[in-house]
């Protein structure tokens, strides 16, 4: 095997070490579980360089500051490695995997978060054969996208979600079908990935301001008022999680009044459903269509957390409220299927 792999270790449980007061990352100690499973240094497996982050995060204190982070980094390495591995925290990875595609563009080597449940220094534990097929996919798979490999499945990274903290398959991707089952054999699903980019390689954001966007989960009573003290600056853009195919509380006119009102002074709402399957469609009850007269757009059926990291990446460019708008309900890099082109 003359493939090499650059593994990018940003913290998370799967490099943690037991102490008295819990698992806590520790500098160095990943590596040296790596460099003690034997199956890492046989013929078939790839090399590897770790580059472990100066400040360990667990991923619940990852922001978009930190995906720019790592997105550099395997830009700065982009050209001398055959394929990428972000060692990350299970919480928000699929906000990170989301992320990702939209700022590493014209991807023509694989990009593969995982991590673990259970951390690699436990007997019985998922990590070891976690990071051993995200490596062997790494290195032998042309998956020409940012993935996320985790338990039996490889997902693509911004259709999935973290919808089971108990298993060891924590990760669904409810709107689209895995790139790839992981058994006895990986069987690739070869349809299900997407073609390579003719595009040159770019790293493609600037640092983007944590504090331009924001998710609003709709719950029976929610208070105009509420929503309304969301909307106040620095707020650009907000997901809007409604119910079933994107309704809501279409009789309360105050409501409707202050969304119409912060659409028309350029605030970007995108209609995300809570349904963890399906897609949104305002056309279809009366209670979605004065959503969307409103001003509120569809998300169709991107998850919150890629219609989040998609917001963030496009407001970080210093687009126009317009070109936001419409990049929003186009489909950029697999993160959803509305019947429009890629």
């Amino acid at each position: 095997m003359s493939k090499k792999i650059y593994i990018a270790y940003t913290g998370g449980t799967i490099g943690m070490k037991k102490t008295s007061s819990g698992y806590v990352p520790a500098t160095g100690y990943l590596q040296k579980q790596m460099e003690s499973i034997p199956e890492l240094k046989t013929d078939i497996m790839p090399l590897y360089d770790i580059h472990e982050y100066e400040r360990l995060l667990d991923s619940a204190c990852m922001s978009p500051a930190d995906w720019f982070e790592i997105a550099r980094d395997i830009a700065d390495n982009y050209e001398k490695y055959d394929g990428f591995i972000v060692l990350h925290g299970t919480d928000t990875m699929a906000y990170t995997a989301s992320a990702l595609p939209f700022i590493l563009k014209g991807l023509a080597k694989p990009v593969i978060l995982t991590g673990g449940q259970v951390p690699m220094c436990e007997v019985r534990n998922d990590s070891r054969e976690n990071i051993i097929t995200a490596m062997m996919i790494a290195a032998d798979y042309a998956i020409p996208e940012v993935c996320l490999c985790f338990g039996s499945y490889l997902l693509r990274g911004n259709r999935s979600v973290k919808s089971d903290a108990g298993s060891f398959d924590p990760f669904s991707s409810p709107n689209y079908p895995p790139l790839a089952s992981v058994g006895i054999n990986i069987d690739v699903n070869q349809k299900a990935i997407l073609p390579s980019s003719n595009k040159q390689f770019e790293f493609a954001m600037k640092k983007p301001n944590k504090a331009g966007v924001a998710a609003l989960r709709l719950f029976p009573g929610i208070s105009a008022e509420t929503i309304e003290n969301i909307l106040q600056p620095p707020i650009k853009g907000m997901i809007l999680e409604t119910f079933g195919v994107g309704n809501g509380p279409d009789h309360d006119s105050k409501l409707l009044s202050v969304l119409e009102k912060a659409s028309n002074q350029g605030t970007i709402i995108v209609n995300c459903t809570q349904c963890l399957k399906g897609r949104v469609d305002m056309a279809a009850y009366a209670a979605g269509s004065a959503f969307a007269e409103a001003g509120v757009i569809s998300g169709y059926d991107m998850t919150t957390e890629a219609a989040l990291a998609k917001m963030i990446c496009l407001l970080a460019d210093d687009r126009s409220v317009e070109d936001v708008r419409k990049l929003m309900q186009k489909n950029l890099c697999g993160e959803l299927t509305s019947g429009m082109t890629r």
